[in-house]
């Protein structure tokens, strides 16, 4: 069970259409909106929040996640995703995964600072932490990393963590669009293209059911990536990672709420 680029995941994780056809058992509904997003839609400013999912591994509950946004102050903000798993093979494991970007929010764009991982579980124990130097425009990671992957690497303008990839879908996605970042994290840089559906789709998500806008990394090879988002809702309505066609990791969305 491997973590989402942040959303993947997250991810990322803002202005698409939906609307949740059933009373929600908790949490935040996602308000009612049209079918259809203007692309011409200014992008929805960024705001503090907290999320929780049903995690699932291979079809199958493993236990659950929960992401959340706060605003440290200024333009200084933080995005962390929790995995912790308390059911089968995964609850066995104890299996915790937390990582946590802080970055800046300069005019909608997301500019990572620092980067961590920890995992944590039986026979696991490993942490990493990056730092992104935009004076010198460097980023390097330490602690339980390959050699090739301590390396500094150069920064380019519009360098983001998986995590923030993930907002910066939400941010982006309009009807028919294709998106492109450059993912720079744990010492790994790839580019991540995604293809938003033209129309949106209904998706059931425990008892609620979402008119939403399907998101789908296209370069992955045999990797899937794919994202549900829904107009007013903040992060994913749920976010899936499919390995040589089959369901890996899958992040269902159970409750959401804004924080102060």
């Amino acid at each position: 069970m491997k973590p989402l680029p942040i959303l993947v995941l997250l991810a990322s994780l803002a202005g698409l259409p939906a609307i949740a056809q059933d009373t929600p058992a908790q949490g935040t509904p996602a308000p009612a909106a049209s079918a259809a997003t203007s692309v011409e839609a200014p992008s929805p400013a960024l705001e503090p929040f907290v999320a929780t999912y049903e995690a699932y591994n291979k079809g199958e509950l493993a236990g659950n996640a929960t992401m959340k946004v706060v605003h440290n102050g200024g333009a200084q903000w933080r995005v962390d995703l929790g995995i912790r798993g308390n059911r089968g093979f995964a609850g066995i494991l104890g299996l915790n995964i937390q990582q946590s970007t802080v970055f800046d929010d300069i005019g909608g764009q997301f500019r990572p600072l620092t980067q961590s991982t920890i995992r944590k579980g039986l026979f696991l124990g490993k942490k990493i932490n990056g730092v992104y130097d935009w004076n010198t425009r460097s980023a390097r990671w330490q602690g339980s990393i390959k050699d090739e992957r301590s390396k500094p690497i150069a920064l380019r303008d519009g360098d983001m963590s998986g995590l923030l990839i993930n907002l910066a879908v939400i941010r982006d996605a309009r009807p028919g669009a294709r998106l492109q970042y450059r993912f720079v994290d744990g010492g790994r840089v790839r580019d991540h293209i995604y293809q938003v559906a033209d129309e949106t789709e209904t998706i059931k998500v425990g008892e609620l059911s979402y008119n939403a806008m399907r998101v789908s990394r296209v370069n992955g090879g045999n990797d899937e990536t794919i994202f549900w988002v829904v107009n007013g809702v903040p992060t994913p309505v749920r976010m899936l990672q499919r390995e040589d066609g089959r369901d890996g990791i899958d992040l269902r969305l159970t409750e959401y709420q804004g924080i102060q």
